[in-house]
């Protein structure tokens, strides 16, 4: 059931309807069958996965808060594992399978990897399951930490995993911010469903009618780089990179706008990455609730920026490779990490008697390397995204670009691109007053079933 399907809309208005008639006493329950469906409605069986994790966990968090000492950092080492080896079974299997039988062979001993597939036919990766295994273990952790209280309500609990607004492709919530609101009865109130119907409505344009048009120009080029022109490659790459936000920052803005408008209040996942001043600022824009996550469980606890130089440089690397395995098992995830991580590290060098750079200048040359950084992101394999580097870095290649797309469609995606960055500055936090509430979200919802482009085509981090 995607974000952009009328099966969604149905849901959801009848979901949030049946809300506002049932008594606070019986929402959780309402709430926890539909997140159920919306999840069964990709591939039931993994809804007994996702099951299994949500009992362990609630175990888990219980026992940690129970016990004490060695027993209780056990039992928090116990929940990281089980929550690491879902993911690491079906994430990585085929990955880390595949690299060892580069290394064997290579030292001269014979072995065949097996593929997940081959093993065990049509099993797949479960839908959004990198995003509520990290939201799983904030819980577990935040316990041991003693910053939460261990969840005894085991529904309340099911639904802080399984809450569908965020179950497949985040705001990776943590449980200070989400569990509480569950146990608060919401009144209805004419702001949250203002804010929340516009969220929806804007998020739902930026995915169907931005991301999804780039999507008819980046899919075609991406598919076979070897026959395109560097200022075809270039073109491209920079509309990826506006696809790739408008696709993201979309699902979040209907997910969090669909939690609005019952009342539940999800963290902010973008604030206009694209107007940084630098990488470190990009990564306080972009993604937040995982940078923050990455921040708090991995960065800080290897010693953050308090050991000197060196070991943050360390630390930051250390970071970032996690952080493109975690977008997939696939080294030009890993070389995505690596550029972020390395320009982290570059950005930190002081340079002394450096001139100031003007701030439309800053914002430029962050966009650019972003955007480079994105084609390995987006190649469909590590030797596409290194041909394409080559291209662009060959002065001969460039030419007149070959789009596919003609002249006038062309233009709607820079009018487009325009828009959206004059929003995004101007007002990124926009929501209409009441008296033009309606009229401006019946032309927005209009151009949405007028231009957007409707399909197949899924979430982009949907696959993570």
């Amino acid at each position: 059931m995607l974000f952009n399907s009328l099966h969604f809309i149905i849901f959801f208005i009848f979901t949030t309807t049946a809300f506002y008639t049932l008594g606070g006493r019986w929402r959780w329950v309402l709430l926890l069958t539909a997140s159920a469906y919306f999840y069964a409605s990709f591939i039931p069986a993994y809804l007994l996965i996702l099951g299994l994790i949500i009992v362990f966990d609630y175990l888990a968090g219980i026992c940690i808060e129970k016990l004490s000492g060695i027993r209780r950092l056990a039992m928090l080492i116990a929940s990281i594992v089980v929550n690491l080896g879902f993911l690491g079974f079906f994430k990585y299997f085929d990955f880390l399978n595949a690299n060892i039988a580069i290394l064997l062979n290579t030292a001269g001993i014979d072995f065949h990897a097996e593929t997940m597939a081959g093993m065990y036919p049509g099993l797949a990766l479960p839908i959004g399951l990198s995003f509520h295994t990290f939201q799983s273990m904030s819980y577990t952790i935040e316990v041991y930490r003693g910053k939460q209280q261990a969840e005894r309500h085991f529904g309340i609990y099911a639904l802080y995993v399984l809450f569908y607004p965020q179950l497949v492709a985040g705001p990776i919530e943590r449980p200070q911010n989400i569990l509480w609101q569950f146990k608060t009865c919401n009144g209805f109130e004419w702001d949250n469903l203002r804010t929340g119907l516009w969220w929806m409505a804007w998020g739902m344009f930026k995915k169907v009618v931005v991301a999804d048009r780039l999507a008819l120009v980046t899919d075609p080029i991406f598919a076979h780089p070897e026959s395109q022109n560097a200022s075809s490659l270039a073109i491209a790459a920079v509309f990826y990179s506006i696809q790739i936000y408008c696709d993201f920052s979309g699902y979040s803005d209907i997910a969090l706008g669909s939690a609005r408008t019952m009342g539940y209040r999800l963290m902010t996942n973008f604030r206009s990455p694209y107007f940084s001043h630098s990488i470190s600022e990009f990564w306080q824009r972009w993604h937040i609730s995982l940078s923050t996550w990455f921040r708090d469980y991995v960065y800080i606890p290897l010693g953050g920026n308090r050991r000197g130089n060196v070991h943050t440089c360390i630390n930051l690397m250390i970071v970032f490779l996690l952080s493109g395995l975690w977008h997939g098992a696939e080294w030009k995830f890993v070389i995505w990490g690596a550029i972020h991580g390395s320009l982290l590290i570059v950005g930190r060098i002081p340079i002394p008697g450096r001139l100031p750079i003007p701030p439309l200048i800053r914002i430029a040359g962050t966009f650019s390397v972003v955007t480079l950084a994105w084609i390995f992101f987006r190649a469909h394999t590590t030797n596409d995204a290194f041909l394409i580097i080559r291209k662009l870095a060959t002065p001969e290649n460039w030419e007149l670009p070959h789009l596919p797309l003609n002249g006038n469609e062309t233009m709607f995606c820079l009018l487009l691109i325009a828009l959206l960055f004059v929003k995004e500055y101007s007002s990124p936090a926009f929501v209409p007053e009441r008296r033009s509430f309606w009229p401006l979200l019946g032309v927005v919802s209009f151009l949405c079933y007028l231009c957007g482009v409707f399909g197949s085509n899924q979430f982009i981090y949907f696959q993570f």
